[in-house]
């Protein structure tokens, strides 16, 4: 008899010297991290909660809940810097040497960062969406623009156009989600992190910073990647578009890309099951080593 994966049934914690790490744990074999991605009241539990059923029969599945997002304990950093420190300070806590990887946009960036810094952890990465630049599409698309609105003035209203943005089918946005992600987004720490990424102030120091800077950016140091990687794109994603796949696609020694139609940024969600027979056949196939 299956044991029902509930949030409480499978959530755990770890202490770390930068505070309590939570997570998700589900399945038994091969580790395989899952990593978030960032916007209003996100979790990692609510974008993999509905892969775990299938994942987990092959894996033993670890959905990292990242600092400064309301789940783990916040740090003094800022949240995406805060992230690939806290990979390692979870991988290190649970005594896993090497693992697979599968991250959602931000979680995407931050598994790809981990990667480069450490290859020798990362055995497979998959990416969903996010991942690459800008070619061809003005950035930020549509779906960061209402996520920069909705921090400066977290309305409902607003939060609903967001919620929108990231998905091809409206149906998926249903009273449910808004409400959860409504609770989440407007906690005022969840919320103060929030404006440390996507406030317009915080944005535009980000764009001075990087104009400036002389350390390339990740999307240029891709070519280094030793992962073997699979990068899943929703078709309709108005989030990240989709032109932003050709840098990676084109760099990363060893990737493959699968697009997925009538899908937009929540490919995990948005086209469940196709994603996650391309994902199993990626991961658990001979060659991947």
């Amino acid at each position: 008899m299956t044991t029902e994966l509930t949030y409480e049934s499978t959530l755990r914690e770890l202490a770390t010297d930068k505070g309590v790490l939570r997570y998700h744990e589900a399945g038994e074999g091969p580790p395989l991290l899952l990593l978030h991605g960032s916007g209003p009241g996100v979790t990692g539990w609510r974008n993999f909660r509905g892969n775990l059923p299938v994942l987990s029969q092959h894996f033993r599945c670890l959905v990292l809940e990242f600092p400064g997002f309301g789940v783990s304990d916040p740090t003094d950093e800022h949240p995406m810097l805060a992230a690939p420190g806290s990979v390692i300070r979870f991988l290190d806590g649970l005594g896993i040497d090497r693992v697979d990887v599968i991250g959602n946009s931000m979680g995407g960036i931050v598994g790809t960062n981990v990667a480069l810094a450490n290859p020798e952890r990362i055995g497979r990465l998959v990416t969903v969406g996010g991942v690459g630049r800008n070619i061809f599409s003005p950035g930020p698309g549509e779906g960061i623009r209402l996520l920069m609105e909705f921090t400066e003035e977290p309305t409902r209203e607003r939060l609903i156009q967001w919620l929108h943005s990231m998905v091809y089918d409206p149906k998926m946005v249903t009273e449910e989600l808004i409400e959860e992600r409504w609770e989440q987004a407007t906690d005022p720490a969840t919320l103060a992190s929030a404006r440390k990424m996507y406030s317009k102030a915080a944005m535009a120091f980000t764009a001075k910073f990087q104009a400036e800077s002389d350390t390339p950016p990740y999307w240029a140091m891709l070519h280094k990647l030793k992962a073997r990687t699979l990068i899943t794109w929703g078709r309709d994603d108005r989030v990240s578009p989709m032109d932003m796949v050709l840098v990676p696609m084109r760099t990363i020694p060893d990737v493959e890309v699968h697009i997925f139609p009538n899908c937009g940024h929540w490919v995990m969600i948005e086209q469940k099951e196709a994603w996650e027979h391309a994902v199993l056949a990626f991961l658990t196939r001979k060659d991947a080593s």
